[in-house]
């Protein structure tokens, strides 16, 4: 009771404190208006709606093979001593602050991203029809393809941990029985592993969205906030969180306040609406699965 009076009471307080932006320009219109204008006290969400999409399914694209990978090798291929100190040593970087991850990619990750890793993508794929567009730009470093890479370093760990303990989980005997009709290493794991496990690792993966989606001081330092569409890997662009972290000191007028809040509350009604999706997919596979 106490959360779910908690949830109400934030919602109750994000309706409240944007009712003058809401009164103004209205909710779909909010929505799917680009322009971002301050002086002119003119605001819209959908360029940061489109950030905030764009690089948390880059994030989750880049993270759940390799968290996928992690949690396989560790529970079936790593060797016993190897095993606990990979372990701790994924686990740890969840312990890890956003901003230092943040700092990491604006000095150290957004260079070699700039001199060595988008040229080379420039390279290979900047000449294929259709693929091309999307590897054009100048290669800066601070785009949104870094801050997707950044965030999936984030995300990695709540997926492979929450992996790991679900393939744990598989009976032995099941695995030995794969094994006894004469089946491989790799086809136990892609027959019977990972479809046993197969709804633990959508519920890591719902986590992790949860925290791509409401990630602010590690994407602020390497997007870039700028307020336009990207056009290809290689563009800035902002997403919600960044907004309201860099422009909520500056907001000088009422409106200005009222439609950061309006973002606010327009995060939280997409991150309630995207999980409570995903759980429901989850319930219903996990339900038809057993039953």
């Amino acid at each position: 009771m106490v959360v779910l009076v908690s949830l109400a009471g934030i919602f109750i307080s994000l309706i409240f404190e944007s009712w003058e932006s809401l009164s103004r320009f209205g909710f779909f219109n909010f929505i799917f208006t680009d322009d971002w204008n301050p002086v002119k006290e003119v605001f819209g969400a959908a360029i940061p709606l489109v950030g905030t999409f764009i690089t948390t399914i880059l994030a989750l694209l880049i993270a759940i093979p390799i968290s996928l990978g992690i949690a396989v090798f560790i529970t079936e291929i790593c060797p016993s001593k190897l095993k606990a100190p990979l372990s701790i040593a994924i686990e740890l970087l969840a312990a890890i602050p956003s901003i230092i991850y943040g700092m990491w990619g604006l000095f150290t990750f957004a260079p070699i991203m700039s001199e060595y890793i988008e040229p080379g993508l420039q390279f290979v794929f900047g000449d294929i029809p259709f693929i091309g567009p999307i590897f054009q730009g100048t290669p800066l470093g601070i785009d949104v393809l870094t801050a997707s890479i950044v965030l999936s370093i984030m995300i990695i760990p709540f997926i492979s941990s929450i992996a790991r303990d679900t393939i744990l989980l598989t009976p032995q005997v099941l695995k030995e029985s794969a094994y006894s009709i004469g089946t491989t290493e790799w086809e136990v794991i892609k027959d019977v592993i990972l479809p046993y496990s197969k709804f633990g690792i959508y519920g890591g993966i719902i986590i992790a969205l949860g925290r791509a989606l409401g990630e602010t001081m590690a994407v602020a330092f390497v997007l870039g906030n700028r307020h336009a569409f990207p056009t290809s890997f290689f563009d800035a662009t902002s997403t919600i969180t960044v907004t309201l972290a860099n422009e909520f000191t500056e907001a000088d007028s009422n409106l200005y306040m009222s439609s950061l809040y309006l973002l606010s509350l327009l995060l939280f009604v997409i991150s309630f609406i995207v999980l409570s999706f995903a759980k429901f997919i989850v319930h219903k596979g996990s339900k038809k699965w057993n039953g």
